[in-house]
């Protein structure tokens, strides 16, 4: 009989929905960074090949970045912290539409295609979800995360001891292996960030999310254009 109830259980939960939370394409809370951060540099990796799939992702229709207008205002708090210490701004992502997540996760399911393996040098793709690195849910998709690390002034990039997407113990923010001058680097980003109202994860040295999201439970599915 026990056996007979964990295989109703096991049933039961594969028809539960991925998404017991809203799906929304409402756009209007939303703003461009460009439009408040004059001076923030952008490379949106996933409007172009460069990212770990090696194709552009569905949902950047062009290279631009939305965040919500609460992150935004946040977002612009920790720039002008950072300005004041000869540092800009450089994003990667931020607003993700969730068709931009569904695709990370068909290509997670297709394994007749590796990708780029410059992003997962010692890792298997299904080593990515237990990682951490990919899911099917996403806190980007909620519009107030964002992806991004600091150049300074003249444009030359900062040292932070690994790049965006690498995914690797490298790319954790308290990985030890690194040189004093890279865990420095590191450390201004995220203090700039954290003052602001931001938190880290322990994945990803470049990912903030705002503590007091605005959109806890909301996913958002409109296209970056």
């Amino acid at each position: 009989m026990k056996k007979l109830l964990l295989v109703l259980v096991i049933i039961a939960s594969s028809f539960i929905p991925v998404f017991a939370d809203t799906i929304s394409t409402d756009k209007t809370d939303f703003a461009e960074i460009s439009s408040v951060i004059d001076d923030a540099v952008y490379d949106i990796r996933y409007y172009s090949s460069n990212n770990f799939t090696g194709k552009r992702i569905d949902g950047y229709k062009a290279p631009k970045a939305y965040m919500t207008k609460e992150a935004l205002a946040a977002l612009s708090k920790a720039a002008e912290d950072l300005r004041h210490q000869g540092y800009r701004i450089f994003i990667w992502d931020s607003y993700r539409p969730q068709k931009a997540v569904d695709n990370f996760v068909f290509w997670i399911n297709n394994p007749n295609d590796a990708g780029d393996k410059d992003f997962y040098p010692d890792l298997q793709k299904s080593d990515l979800v237990k990682g951490g690195y990919i899911a099917v849910k996403s806190s980007h998709t909620r519009g107030s995360t964002v992806d991004l690390t600091i150049i300074k002034k003249d444009g030359s990039f900062v040292d932070m001891g690994g790049t965006f997407d690498l995914f690797s113990e490298i790319s954790h923010p308290d990985y030890k292996k690194i040189t004093r001058i890279q865990k420095k680097n590191r450390k201004i980003l995220s203090d700039a960030m954290q003052k602001a109202g931001f938190a880290g994860i322990d994945s990803e040295w470049w990912h903030f999310t705002l503590k007091d999201e605005p959109y806890k439970d909301t996913y958002f599915n409109f296209d970056v254009e």
